[in-house]
């Protein structure tokens, strides 16, 4: 008898059933599609080939474990369904009739429970958002890419969810950690690729790969190989004789993996360095590394410290101006511009192959820490529009200085050591003045400043939050460093114990006889013996810091003044000479004849003019008096010249800033 229809479909929807039935108690997925190699006994850990569309992680659990969780529903269902509809009942129809009644009361109390649930599901979902942020990125910027590269190599399907066989914590970068990923057991894949495209990826270096093959749980383990040390100090094997043979120009930074020295070539890699980390990273500790070496050979270190405390070490170190104030900071990067300038000028009078064998002829090497440059350019800025008059520039006179002074090349031997929270380009002065510093120190660093600063360097190590560990990116290439710790007592010994020490800074040669005021921090720049500096005093003696005007020079002293001529003092006033001739006594002099330092005469005889106004003019107007003579560093200028330079300086209209 043939069957009809309706037979059939009762037939399709049994065998629907049964086969419902079997699929339920199998813990197989009730649409029946195998979507990955998850088994009964076994979770899954890739996608099946040829599986289209979107995979339920519910596909990778073994089959006992959806049955476990299917009867556990069931389970809950029918208990629940035993307790209303059966123990009670009564109770149940009872609430079922006075809402079908009165439908009031539980559309209200429905109401008020809705919004509560979905205020609480907001807040759980922001909270949950929150508690996740990390992983998720860490799964964006790392785990994916990583299984993007992989996918195919390693003979698996795109669809796969990385977490299923891409093991990497998330602080897989630690020396510690350990990677492992699971690989299909057929092994029908470039076991040298796959480990290449990981190294790549994962931004790894010196590391090993342990690979399981036997068995159904086939595997590669990663491991670090060669870390840089966990710690390193002065007092560890080696290291005082190491840094004692560091080349002068070089000096060490810390240690590499399998302990190799990292440092940094001032003279053949980069004049000037740029440090970048957060607060807690350790920028002091790696300045004072550093520059405690290059004083220890003899350089001059000029510390502008906006915060005052970070290098309390530096205090009373031979070889050390320490800035403070933002005045002292804005006169000493104005100074220090002049001087680089007289040493270009030196410099193109040397010949290349004198300045080749003795880089010391421009003069010694002057070190600048520039502590906290993202407040110290603020700051610089507003004293700045703080003391400028009518006719000054806009732009402060001591950025541009800094923005002269990076430009200049290694010739000079003028060196910045900058630190930055978040080196900007407006932070800095502008992209122009970033890319003069082609090492760059990264602590703690985020995934964007890593991106602005070193873009050329791809994948981005992973930032550890290991004490003391640093990337050295030089030449387009990033170095994990352990960098060394040197306590303040530590760099204080070690900068005191060089070359400053033995009585010398270098080459001897000529310099103006006349003795500096103690005022003059930079007078003593370059000189061939090591006085120690006096503490700080606390109120600024009214002299005028010409900074590092001249502080040396090639040309031999002036020659004596006649016996028979008055030597001018610093008021300008007529000293008569120690042994004066009976028969021809000195006359006394014109005031206008006098020579004076520029403080002495904006407060003597140019009230009408600021110092700052002065000092800016004797930089950048070319029609600014040359100095007649010097003291020690300070350079003095007869007061009828700066008079009349004073008069027929040209002006700009009130309420201009053109330059007068």
């Amino acid at each position: 008898m043939a069957q009809t229809k309706f037979d059939k479909q009762v037939e399709e929807t049994a065998e629907s059933v049964m086969f419902g039935i079997g699929r339920f108690l199998a813990g197989r997925p009730m649409d029946g599609e195998r979507k990955t190699d998850a088994t009964f006994w076994r979770s899954g850990t890739r996608v099946l080939p040829k599986v289209e569309g979107r995979v339920s992680r519910s596909s990778y659990r073994a089959g006992w474990k959806r049955l476990t969780f299917r009867i556990s529903g069931l389970a809950a269902t029918g208990a629940g369904g035993y307790y209303a509809l059966w123990e009670k009942q009564d109770a149940t129809f009872a609430a079922v009739r006075d809402v079908w009644e009165n439908p009031d009361p539980a559309i209200a109390a429905a109401q008020t429970g809705g919004i509560g649930l979905v205020s609480a599901a907001a807040v759980g979902s922001a909270a949950y958002g929150l508690a996740t942020r990390k992983r998720r990125e860490f799964m964006r910027e790392w785990v994916i890419p990583l299984h993007e590269a992989l996918a195919v190599p390693l003979g698996m399907s795109e669809l796969t969810d990385p977490r299923r066989y891409l093991h990497v914590p998330r602080n897989f970068s630690d020396d510690d950690a350990e990677i492992r990923i699971d690989t299909p057991g057929h092994l029908r894949f470039n076991e040298d690729l796959v480990a290449d495209l990981i190294k790549k990826k994962l931004a790894l270096e010196n590391v090993s790969f342990t690979w399981q093959r036997a068995g159904k749980n086939t595997h590669v383990v990663v491991k670090k190989r060669k870390a840089p040390p966990k710690k390193l100090g002065l007092s560890d094997p080696g290291v005082r004789e190491i840094l004692a043979k560091m080349p002068e120009s070089a000096p060490l930074i810390g240690f590499g993996a399998g302990r190799k020295k990292v440092s940094v070539d001032l003279d053949a890699d980069s004049p000037h360095v740029l440090i970048s980390a957060g607060t807690g990273g350790g920028k002091s500790t790696i300045l004072r590394t550093i520059c405690c070496q290059f004083i220890h050979n003899g350089a001059h270190a000029f510390v502008l410290d906006f915060k005052r405390i970070s290098h309390s070490w530096a205090r009373g170190v031979p070889g050390v101006t320490y800035c403070r104030d933002i005045a002292e900071i804005h006169d000493a990067l104005i100074g220090l511009a002049q001087e680089g300038r007289r040493r270009l000028a030196l410099a193109e009078q040397l010949a290349d192959d004198v300045l080749e064998r003795e880089p010391w002829r421009v003069g010694p090497r002057l070190v600048i820490l520039l502590e906290e440059v993202n407040a110290t350019m603020a700051q610089l800025k507003r004293y700045w529009a703080k003391i400028r008059e009518t006719g000054d520039p806009k732009t402060s006179p001591a950025v541009d200085a800094l923005a002269e002074i990076l430009f200049m090349g290694r010739q000079v031997r003028l060196h910045v050591l900058l630190v930055a929270q978040s080196a900007t380009a407006r932070a800095i002065g502008g992209p122009e003045m970033r890319e003069n510093f082609a090492t760059r120190i990264l602590v703690r660093y985020t995934l964007n400043a890593w991106r602005m600063l070193v873009p050329e360097v791809s994948p981005i190590p992973m930032p550890t939050e290991h004490p003391g560990r640093v990337q050295v990116v030089t030449r387009g290439r990033a170095q994990e460093t352990q960098v060394l710790n040197l306590s303040n007592a530590e760099a204080r010994e070690w900068a005191m114990s060089g070359v400053h020490a033995k009585g010398t800074t270098g080459p001897v040669l000529q310099k103006t006889a006349l003795a500096a005021p103690a005022a003059d921090v930079l007078a003593d720049a370059w000189s061939t013996s090591a006085e120690t500096l006096p503490p700080a005093p606390a109120a600024e003696p009214a002299v005028d810091r010409d900074f590092l005007a001249d502080a040396w020079s090639l040309n031999p002293p002036a020659p004596a003044a006649d016996p028979g001529e008055a030597a001018a003092d610093t008021t300008g006033t007529a000293t008569p000479p120690a042994n004066p001739a009976p028969e021809s006594p000195a006359p006394a002099g014109d005031p206008d004849d006098a020579v004076v330092g520029l403080r002495t005469a904006q407060q003597d005889h140019l009230p009408e003019l600021t110092l700052a106004a002065l000092r800016w003019a004797r930089a950048n107007d070319p029609d600014f008096p040359a100095s007649a003579d010097k003291r020690g560093a300070e350079l003095l200028y007869r007061v009828g010249d700066l008079k009349k330079w004073a008069r027929n300086r040209p002006r700009g209209a009130a309420g201009t800033t053109d330059l007068d």
